[in-house]
């Protein structure tokens, strides 16, 4: 591809004499080698530029490029215009109609010409499956589930009843969706009575779902992931959840029970939200916090408890003087001391 039509695609400028270099691919600084594109978006790394075998790079709009002979191409994210052309280089592969002979099948459901079903998989009754999905090795799909089109399901996924599911949905090897949720009652004698699980979950159009992730239906209502939420690998999502549109649920993350998340919302690492609590729209709930009341919209919180994340920073900045803070304290508590006895004697 040449490198003026590179940047039409990516949405940068190319600041070059010779638009008609040709690039095949896109890699990191330190992977890159000719013929080949990569970026800076950091500034700590631009010593490495000058080691880079790239034959062109993507930087911000007023950042200088310390080498000559490196094609340049101007966008205002580089790190989002290098995404593009990784998208350009590394299309996602076509569609080879297929059905292995050792899928088990339910006659009351209806498989469309343009699909790919691969080995072992398993589908039960009155299922709905869209046009172009792709459905890989082992496979298991309950009764009464909606697929939408173009959605792809890895190896080793399960699929409970009456899950839906929406269009371009990507869910990764061994997930669960429409699992129980964790309800139980005690009864008379204490014993834990099983609320039955009778809800759904409903999982919308452009949603990712990483491997080992469960997401668990209501006893009665729904579970719902909106448009757009991309859930990493290991999260819980407890029953009766609602993840707001494009937000992002990081790895080992849990959800209780009817917890709702608002939209473009950030889940770090192994942050956790305790159940019937509300995050409004745009929080950050930065890695290994907790949080057991509700958040504002566009704060973002840190701690466990969590609270703001600026008053967390200077109060780990505090915490981290304790020992100190402590012997200045005994030494002012020893100089009242001598200087009360003194004025006693």
């Amino acid at each position: 591809m040449k490198l003026s039509q590179l940047g039409a695609q990516t949405g940068a400028q190319f600041q070059s004499s010779d638009g008609d270099i040709e690039i095949t691919g896109a890699a990191g600084l330190e992977q890159a080698e000719p013929g080949q594109v990569t970026f800076l978006s950091n500034p700590r790394y631009t010593p490495k530029i000058a080691m880079t075998g790239a034959s062109a790079i993507f930087v911000g709009e007023d950042v200088e490029v310390p080498r000559a002979d490196l094609a340049v191409l101007r966008a205002k994210d580089p790190y989002l215009a290098f995404t593009r052309a990784l998208i350009v280089f590394n299309p996602r592969a076509e569609l080879e109609p297929y059905w292995a002979p050792t899928a088990v099948i339910d006659g009351s459901t209806k498989v469309p010409k343009e699909i790919f079903i691969d080995a072992h998989v398993a589908i039960g009754k009155n299922v709905k499956l869209g046009n172009r999905v792709r459905l890989h090795a082992n496979v298991t799909i309950y009764d009464n589930v909606v697929i939408g089109d173009e959605t792809e399901i890895h190896s080793g996924v399960a699929i409970r009843e009456n899950t839906v599911i929406g269009k371009r949905v990507i869910i990764h090897n061994n997930a669960v969706v429409g699992c129980d949720g964790f309800g139980f009652a005690k009864d008379e004698n204490k014993a834990w009575l099983k609320i039955p699980q009778v809800g759904r979950v409903i999982i919308e159009d452009d949603v990712e779902i990483g491997a080992g992730t469960t997401i668990d239906k209501s006893s009665t209502s729904e579970t719902r992931i909106k448009r757009g939420a991309k859930i990493d690998n290991l999260v819980q999502i407890g029953h009766s959840c609602t993840v707001g549109e494009d937000t992002l649920i990081c790895a080992q993350v849990g959800l209780a029970g009817s917890s709702h998340i608002g939209n473009r919302v950030i889940l770090a690492g192994q942050a956790g939200v305790a159940g019937h609590n509300m995050i409004g729209d745009d929080v950050v709930l930065t890695a290994k916090s907790a949080t057991s009341h509700d958040i504002p919209a566009g704060k973002m919180i840190s701690g466990i408890p969590a609270f703001d994340n600026k008053d967390w920073l200077r109060s780990i900045a505090a915490f981290r003087r304790l020992g100190e803070m402590a012997r200045t304290l005994r030494g002012l508590e020893k100089r009242v001391s001598e200087i009360a006895k003194n004025k006693n004697d």
